[in-house]
């Protein structure tokens, strides 16, 4: 895009901070506008550096073209779209959500969006805050290919993999929450192999050296296992309340499509109680909830991370 566009970005989180700071840092070294941000939660400590402050979401909807909104959940996606759609002498023209929201609340966005005579696409992440920082998250846009093409240097400035998934909102959600339900049964499948591991006496480490050049290795073994749960950190920084979330919101979905289901309900279940027991909890600590939940001799590798 020509340096007349401004971006606006609305949500400054774990996964919103980085990916406005990466933004905000490409469109500075492009010469185009600087970005416009906001947070409920404190705009000038969040915001990164050369952004434009605002006071709320109308705000970023009267100087920016195309809004950015990366916010927990459905609810509060869809009171700031209402807030950014409704403002008056609105200057936005589009809104892509990087949230993961659900089909059917993507759909109602893109509704109330384009009534509003807006231009919307679904565009959920995935990679984690770490993947946000380095700016090598998967996007999985829904929406207009046009839209798509005249904002990827934006996009790519956040964006390591780019997949136009489809013209219609709610498929990049599904994308999403498919991704995330593999992802939430691979990492419990993985504690409770690895706890398994422990009463036989085999070292953590080795185990995880061993699995992850073997078939069983996975991304939650070579990736989430060595750096959170060897080192006894559990800070992945994705709350356990969102993964089961999105558990919820794919059980759902599927069951609405009377897809198959066979380990849809475990997997949703398992991480409700986790989510229940520890609501403030990191999701690695799932290796914890499943370990104390089922006590066993710990093997010598294994002490209390608590």
């Amino acid at each position: 895009m020509s340096g007349s566009v401004t971006y606006g970005f609305i949500g400054l989180g774990n996964m919103g901070g980085p990916m406005a700071a990466n933004l905000s840092a490409f469109l500075a070294a492009d010469g185009q506008p600087p970005l416009v941000a906001f947070d409920t939660a404190g705009t000038a400590e969040r915001a990164p550096k050369g952004a434009v402050c605002t006071a709320d979401a109308a705000a970023v909807a009267q100087q920016a073209d195309l809004v950015f909104l990366s916010l927990p959940d459905g609810p509060v996606v869809r009171a700031v779209a209402e807030a950014v759609a409704r403002t008056p002498a609105r200057r936005a023209a589009a809104a892509v959500d990087l949230s993961t929201v659900g089909i059917d609340a993507a759909r109602d966005l893109d509704a109330l969006l384009r009534g509003q005579g807006m231009a919307f696409a679904d565009c959920p992440v995935s990679g984690g805050r770490i993947g946000a920082r380095n700016a090598t998250i998967a996007l999985m846009w829904a929406g207009p290919a046009d839209l798509l093409e005249a904002h990827r240097p934006a996009l790519e400035s956040f964006a390591g993999n780019i997949f136009h998934v489809g013209p219609e909102p709610g498929q990049g959600q599904a994308l999403k929450l498919l991704n995330n339900f593999l992802s939430a049964t691979i990492t419990a499948a993985t504690a409770e192999a690895l706890l398994f591991g422990l009463t036989q006496g085999l070292d953590l480490k080795t185990m995880l050296d061993a699995v992850n050049v073997s078939s069983g290795g996975s991304n939650a073994g070579r990736d989430k296992f060595v750096r959170r749960v060897l080192t006894g950190t559990f800070d992945s920084g994705f709350d356990t309340a969102l993964m089961a979330k999105d558990m919820h919101l794919f059980a759902e979905s599927l069951r609405e499509a009377h897809s198959p289901e066979v380990f849809t309900g475990t997997t949703e279940a398992l991480w409700q109680n986790f989510c229940d027991a520890m609501p403030s909890s990191d999701h690695m600590e799932i290796y914890k909830y499943i370990r104390d939940r089922n006590p066993h001799p710990a093997g010598p590798a294994e002490e209390d991370e608590s």
